[in-house]
């Protein structure tokens, strides 16, 4: 059974009368590990109902692009795949998700969600929730422990939250069991199903911006498992004294598959812990207190895409500093195309803008350069959120706006002032 601190009711409704209990995907884009696909199949099985999967295509998503589009497709088209060898139908529409939801099936007996915490995955959960006339439900599988169950307020940073954490990550770091479904719902026919074996075709259909697909990473559970799988044999032994060296890439490159859900935390989590060492402890550490340290900000800090969201000490120096002479200056159009005078940090935006990752010490550096480059520190934040956004595949998440903001104090302590940057800690 899923852990009932997992669940959460987003109506007051009663189970209703029809013919299928759908699984409305759309953060947990995965079909293992995902504790709302089981927790949707262990329903269905005690209604006696099958079970239909539905996900919302819209290209309206903020900032996405042709880049984040076909390694999300890539990967729904494995999804697809999986649950068909599970009896289940996936249906894939072009339409915004919180809409489409409410007209896929008339009479659903009831609608199973999984979590985001973006501003647009809350609104989209609550439009529906105001509008379906059945059970609503959402099931957590974004993250190991919920992030009420860590705590009811934002984190001032890491040593606050990983006490918290890690004190109930007995009961939450559990396998979770694969359920069989006991009816099949091959044989549904939905008219609007996009066929996921021309991604070309539907990308072709949206409204984007033509940002190239990165070279180096290929949507799906099965790349992202060989990706851990990798990691575990031949990184992680050594990782905690490699990983902050750019010229190693000796990172697991499971960022991009995490922010789409196409790999769960938990299974990651339990597979790192499987290796003793101190490798493991530093990546549970970034991946499990780290980053769901981020899921705590965005969720009760409204303002996370915005430079009002950083402790007012930050904000405070940096203004203190605004005015300050800055050694060199660009325009936006500068920084995208890589056109500074610091080789390095045209590397760091190159290496983003080629493969849609960064390292992640190099993305500290990167972040902290714009700072000192641009006219106003609240320029220089919507700079790095542009770029970031833009063409990073980790980037429009929890961890893509943390760690903007962390190069502007987020999460950190006040450091010895100098120019430019007053307080805020300065990398070289």
């Amino acid at each position: 059974m899923i852990d009932q601190r997992r669940i959460k009711k987003l109506n007051n409704l009663e189970i209703a009368d029809g013919d299928f209990l759908v699984y409305w995907m759309q953060q947990s884009q995965r079909a293992e590990y995902n504790h709302a696909l089981e927790y949707s199949i262990i329903k269905a099985n005690q209604l006696g109902k099958p079970l239909l999967v539905y996900f919302g295509l819209t290209d309206s998503f903020p900032e996405a692009n042709l880049r984040h589009y076909k390694f999300m497709l890539e990967g729904l088209r494995e999804v697809s795949k999986k649950l068909e060898k599970r009896k289940i139908k996936f249906v894939i529409e072009k339409k915004s998700p919180e809409k489409g939801i409410l007209h896929f099936i008339k009479k659903p007996v009831m609608i199973v969600t999984d979590r985001g915490y973006l501003k647009i995955q809350k609104h989209w959960r609550k439009f529906a929730s105001e509008k379906l006339k059945c059970r609503f439900v959402q099931i957590e599988s974004d993250v190991v422990v919920p992030v009420e169950e860590v705590s009811h307020k934002e984190e001032y940073a890491a040593y606050t939250i990983r006490k918290k954490i890690n004190s109930r990550l007995g009961s939450f770091l559990i396998p979770l069991e694969k359920e069989t479904p006991y009816l099949s719902s091959l044989d549904f026919q939905y008219e609007n199903s996009l066929d996921l074996n021309d991604i070309g075709k539907i990308l072709e259909d949206m409204n984007l911006e033509n940002v190239v697909p990165s070279f180096r990473f290929k949507g799906g559970f099965s790349r992202a498992d060989k990706l851990l799988t990798d990691f575990i044999d031949v990184k992680l032994k050594d990782y905690n004294e490699k990983r902050n060296d750019p010229a190693l890439n000796h990172t697991s490159n499971l960022s991009p598959y995490l922010h789409f859900g196409q790999i769960s935390p938990v299974y990651t989590a339990l597979k790192i812990k499987e290796f003793k060492g101190d490798g493991s402890d530093a990546f549970l550490e970034e991946m499990i207190v780290r980053r769901e340290l981020s899921m705590n900000f965005i969720n009760y800090n409204p303002m996370y895409d915005s430079f009002e969201s950083l402790p007012d000490w930050a904000k405070s120096t940096l203004t203190l500093h605004k005015n300050d002479k800055r050694p060199y200056l660009y325009s936006l159009e500068e920084f995208e195309n890589s056109e500074t005078h610091d080789r390095y940090w045209n590397a760091a935006q190159l290496e983003q803008v080629k493969t849609g990752k960064m390292h992640g010490y190099m993305r500290m550096y990167w972040g902290k350069k714009i700072i000192e480059w641009t006219r106003s520190p609240e320029e220089a934040f919507q700079t790095a959120l542009y770029l970031n956004n833009k063409y990073a595949l980790d980037g429009r998440d929890a961890n893509g706006f943390t760690g903007v903001a962390w190069c502007f104090g987020k999460h950190d302590r006040a450091w010895k002032e100098r120019s430019i940057f007053g307080k805020i800690r300065y990398m070289n």
